[in-house]
């Protein structure tokens, strides 16, 4: 397995501000590639985008944008023209999570975290797609999450919408085979990210020791980097047999239900 050279490229990152986009777009950095950072907090994107020209001699491109507003892939592929720019390759990383009671939820925060966790998944992957068809070399890499793979009691939400990452991307796969895109669904546990500052609640991690985002995002480039990607990955060894168990030695009810044991205790 050779590493990809990204030099050449441009590669869009969502939710770059910090956690897995902020560590994207330094290991795609240090592999060439000319960058545009995206999110809602300027000055973060800003300080970050100083530190990977400093270091890495590329283009680095700001753009600040709330992904919770309407039609977030035609306001951004916009904002991408004005700025002369052909994106080769993009990473969908943008996403958050709601933990408690279904019923307990705002229903704003609700409406917000479909906006950025499933609508913009959607819409920025329709905006750009053409793009990176035409490019013939690029990669899409969308961030689904452990979660994706089982109902998750008390973040029921978040749970479904990477359920909807997953299976649009590996869709999107198949759909690409044969054009040079290489698509993935990257499904990280619990990582040492803002996340859980997010979400409202450390306890959300379920006690699981978390990952580094370095390791986390070594592990979607190292699964690019092979002959032939595969159409999703789990990052962490112990993530990967813990899925494995729930699809082959328990019944749906079990895992639902120690899920549900597991997020009680945290509650």
């Amino acid at each position: 397995m050779r590493a990809v050279d990204y030099h050449g490229h441009t590669t869009l990152v969502t939710g770059a501000s910090a956690g897995l986009g902020a560590e994207f777009a330094r290991q795609l950095a240090a592999r060439g590639s000319d960058l545009v950072l995206v999110a809602r907090r300027r000055d973060r994107l800003e300080k970050l985008a100083t530190e990977l020209r400093e270091q890495h001699r590329i283009q680095v491109h700001v753009v600040e944008m709330d992904l919770a507003t309407e039609r977030p892939g035609q306001a951004l592929a916009a904002q991408v023209a004005e700025l002369g720019l052909h994106v080769t390759s993009l990473i969908n990383n943008a996403g958050f999570a709601t933990f408690g009671p279904f019923h307990q939820a705002d229903p704003d925060r609700l409406r917000r975290e479909i906006a950025v966790d499933v609508t913009a998944v959607a819409d920025i992957s329709r905006a750009f797609i053409g793009q990176l068809l035409s490019a013939g070399r690029g990669v899409l890499v969308n961030v689904a999450s452990m979660a994706a793979y089982q109902p998750n009691p008390r973040m029921a939400l978040y749970g479904a919408t990477k359920a909807f990452v997953l299976s649009l991307t590996e869709a999107l796969w198949e759909e690409s085979r044969g054009t040079g895109l290489r698509v993935l669904a990257l499904s990280p546990g619990a990582t040492r990210t803002e996340f859980f500052d997010v979400v409202g609640t450390p306890q959300a991690a379920g006690g699981t020791k978390l990952a580094s985002p370095t390791d986390v995002v070594r592990t979607a480039l190292a699964a690019l980097d092979r002959r032939n990607p595969p159409p999703s990955v789990i990052a962490g060894r112990m993530n990967r047999v813990m899925a494995f168990l729930a699809r082959r030695l328990a019944s749906r009810r079990q895992v639902i239900r120690a899920i549900g044991r597991l997020t009680a205790k945290e509650a």
